[in-house]
């Protein structure tokens, strides 16, 4: 099964729509799951073909609160002109287009409306409401408001209304019908809440009913200044003037308001307001931060306690007489500095990732410094952000490799003058990062084989690119006659 198209990609292969005419749809489509929900209905929007021989499904939305009319996904497909009148005369005459027979898919009765989606004074698509009615039964007051609803912003659309030019919920927690439900009048009182509604302003402190309420003077009683938004806001969310939203609440409880204006007719006759209860999302918000916060001081009392070590080993280093000891320790120092670098720079993050370029570009200098050899890295590419699981081993192999190259590509002597240069080149390719370290030094010994290998360093650099990294290694001869070191690992 191939991927459903965009809207965008039917659009301008289908049709002859200008971007203001998708952008227009687009804005429809991200908000017409509330249509559905209110429909009890599924939501076909038809785009018409630019050879006037039919339409393209341009979006589809199923309800969340009944059954779909659609089992199939049927975006992409196309309509030829005749098979759904509705839909032809919906277009054509820009009106909302009713029957009174069902249809019958599936052995499912279906009955269809066709919206004519009207921007400025032109049709630009329809959109086919499809309801279930194997689902339908007796509607409940709750019911009859969502239809009533439903019925206003179809009106809208028709009339070229709604949506409101320029103007949508980009919140990231906007509330959906089932979480709380208001309808208000002209003046901004309450003239029907859904169960959900009131039970998220009993929360609140409410003690009664909510119709008859007007609801920005109610919620100005019950929630403090600090916890509401300024006055002109309060006013144009909570009786429904604005299509907005915002973020109110009262001592631990937390709710998103949004409002959507109802005219069907073109003058206001009341809104649309949707609650919903986000105390929870709040309060794991604020564990995160402390959580978040937490990870961080963890991450920088390791790396003192790091720094502590590594101050250890290099005072013992001092003190001891054999330089074989001495060597030893100072590539642990070298070695703990190199993860001491990774928590420093995690204990500055936001995210458990690190930008792995400023790392490389310390471990370098952290090795050239104390070479025996002056030697110059020059790092090419680009790491970019890596998880902290996957910064620190590969801090470990980088240390090692560059600290392998600084001691056995170059002679000691020679140390007054710059006698070659290293080069780190990263890579991302695909799912995977790609590693080398050329040096133009002195090359490998003859039959040399890593596998073999007695050194301390490359037998840690094996070991965590296999075991840690899940990757490879491979050590060989450079283009300039020196030591080249691959190192591939994947990214996952």
């Amino acid at each position: 099964m191939g991927l459903v198209p965009s809207l965008s990609a039917v659009a301008r292969r289908h049709t002859d729509l200008d971007d203001a005419d998708i952008a227009w749809l687009q804005r429809i489509l991200a908000d017409w799951q509330i249509i559905a929900d209110l429909s009890f209905a599924d939501l076909v929007l038809w785009l018409p073909d630019r050879q006037g021989t039919g339409y393209w499904a341009g979006g589809q939305m199923r309800p969340t609160t009944g059954p779909t009319a659609y089992l199939d996904d049927i975006i992409g497909t196309f309509l030829p002109v005749g098979r759904r009148t509705l839909v032809d005369t919906a277009l054509a005459q820009g009106r909302i287009a009713r029957e009174g027979d069902p249809e019958w898919r599936d052995e499912v009765p279906v009955r269809v409306e066709a919206i004519p989606v009207r921007r400025e004074e032109r049709v630009i698509a329809v959109i086919a409401r499809n309801t279930n009615l194997l689902g339908v039964r007796t509607p409940s007051r709750l019911e009859i408001n969502y239809l009533q609803t439903a019925g206003d912003l179809t009106k809208m659309i028709a009339s070229g209304h709604f949506p409101a030019p320029g103007q949508r919920s980009d919140h990231a927690d906007s509330p959906r019908v089932g979480d709380g439900f208001l309808r208000v009048d002209a003046g901004g009182r309450v003239v029907y809440a859904s169960p959900n509604a009131l039970s998220v302003y009993r929360r609140l402190g409410l003690i009664g009913d909510l119709a008859g309420q007007l609801l920005t003077d109610l919620t100005r009683d019950l929630v403090p200044p600090r916890k509401r938004p300024d006055e002109e806001t309060l006013s144009a969310v909570l009786g429904a003037r604005a299509h907005r939203d915002t973020e109110i609440g009262s001592g631990d409880t937390a709710l998103i308001v949004r409002a959507i204006p109802l005219r069907p007719e073109g003058e206001h006759i009341g809104g649309l307001i949707l609650l919903r209860d986000v105390t929870e999302l709040r309060r794991r918000d604020r564990e995160l931060i402390t959580k978040d916060a937490t990870i961080r001081e963890i991450h920088h009392r390791v790396k003192n306690n790091l720094q502590t070590v590594a101050a250890l080993l290099r005072l013992q280093a001092r003190r001891i007489d054999s330089e074989e000891a001495t060597a030893a320790l100072n590539e642990a120092v070298r070695r703990v500095g190199s993860i001491a670098i990774v928590h420093e720079t995690l204990s500055q993050a936001v995210e458990e990732t690190v930008d792995f370029d400023e790392i490389a570009d310390r471990l370098s200098r952290l090795v050239t410094d104390v070479g025996l050899a002056p030697v110059r890295v020059r790092r090419e590419g680009r790491f970019g952000m890596l998880v902290s699981e996957m910064a620190t081993p590969l801090a470990m192999v980088v240390t090692e490799l560059l600290q392998n190259a600084v001691e056995h590509g170059y002679p000691e002597e020679g140390a007054g003058d710059e006698v070659g240069e290293i080069v780190l080149t990263a890579q991302r390719r695909g799912s995977h990062l790609d590693l080398t370290v050329d040096d133009d030094g002195q090359g490998l010994p003859e039959g040399f084989e890593l596998d073999t290998s007695p050194s301390l360093g490359l037998s840690i650099v094996k070991t965590l690119v296999e075991a840690e990294l899940g990757g490879h290694l491979t050590l060989g001869a450079s283009p300039s006659g020196g030591t080249r070191a691959d190192v591939s690992v994947p990214l996952d």
